[in-house]
């Protein structure tokens, strides 16, 4: 199969390319300069750099020409900040792109569709009491990118949405998202101070053996839950401070009430500086010290997901964020957001 992904020289983009082309298929790619510093991609990937919101739809549809599958691993999360009202950013990046893609792609004769969602949208859905989509701005964009998604699906056109987790692992060149937990820790005298609750996770590798078995196994319209390891909180953050080389620090579990101190603060600084929260950190109290648990049968299983080492993968991560804390390593780039 002949694979075209959007976002290829990215943390998932290259992982799903690598598998792929382990696989057998040949790998096209379109992506934002510049390659991550120390990132060495496959050499049969034929990469080209550019901007793919800039292309016409013919340029488009010239990179699609003979490919059966089609990636979709770009796009912007809740990190990114923006004015009100910030939906229109994700509409921007994750909506109005998928309804003009798969367009193209499907008048190019493309098959097979994977696409990198939010396990927030799995929540959404199984937790409706929670309300998340009225209350969050990039948990009902993640909702509506999918039901764009799903609404191109038929016997001739298999879509895909993995609904992804947190994701350890690391790539050369390429910030963690993790530097911010790293840097709270650090800062914490004592016990770090946490909440209850815990989150399912997966590994780099294991997102691109899902999209890659995305485009393998799918049949139809589709959205994966994808979990492969369910941690704690507390659990997780002693796998932390083993990396941190302090793992004797204790982890205090904190009441709700004073998350959502944090959160109310952190709303307040959002308010001054005239910036949209894709999140309502008051709010999402109830997410944070919820357990953010999926079983593998739901999506990991179904495409061919197989185990991996997820306490290496958090090291990796973490001893990267030292590392850019520490200034040990400073030529790297951030998540872009075009």
């Amino acid at each position: 199969m002949k694979v075209f992904i959007i976002g290829g020289t990215g943390l998932l983009g290259s992982a799903a390319a690598r598998e792929l082309i382990a696989r057998g298929h040949d790998v096209v790619s379109i992506a934002l300069p510049p390659l991550p510093p120390g990132e060495v991609l496959p050499p049969e990937m034929k990469i080209k750099y550019g901007n793919y919101l800039e292309m016409t739809d013919e340029e488009l549809a010239d990179c699609m020409k003979g490919c059966e599958g089609f990636i979709f691993a770009a796009g912007v999360d809740e990190r990114v900040e923006g004015p009100k009202p910030i939906y229109d950013l994700y509409k921007k990046y994750n909506i109005d792109p998928i309804k003009r893609l798969l367009r193209i792609a499907k008048a190019c004769g493309v098959k097979h569709v994977a696409i990198c969602g939010s396990y927030f949208a799995y929540f959404a859905k199984i937790w409706p009491e929670y309300q998340l989509t009225k209350h969050h701005p990039y948990i009902r964009s993640r909702i509506d990118q999918e039901e764009a998604s799903l609404a191109f699906a038929d016997d001739n056109f298999d879509v895909a949405v993995l609904e992804l987790p947190y994701i350890f692992g690391t790539q050369p060149g390429r910030k963690p998202v993790w530097v911010f937990l790293v840097e709270s820790i650090r800062g914490m005298k004592g016990k770090t101070m946490w909440t209850r609750g815990g989150t399912t996770m997966v590994t780099v590798k294991q997102v691109g053996q899902a999209l890659a078995g995305a485009l393998e196994r799918n049949k139809g319209g589709n959205c994966y839950p994808i979990g492969y390891y369910n941690m704690r909180w507390d659990e997780f953050l002693l796998i932390v401070h083993k990396y941190l080389g302090c793992p004797d620090k204790g982890v205090k579990t904190i009441p709700d009430w004073m998350y959502t101190i944090g959160g109310i603060k952190i709303m307040m600084d959002f308010k001054k500086r005239g910036i949209d929260s894709g999140l309502d950190m008051i709010k999402y109290t109830k997410i944070q010290c919820s357990e953010l648990f999926i079983d593998k049968s739901l999506g990991c299983e179904p495409l061919g997901v197989q185990e991996d080492d997820i306490d290496a993968a958090i090291g990796e991560s973490i001893k990267l964020c030292v590392d850019i804390l520490d200034k040990k390593t400073t030529d790297v780039v951030d998540m872009k957001g075009e």
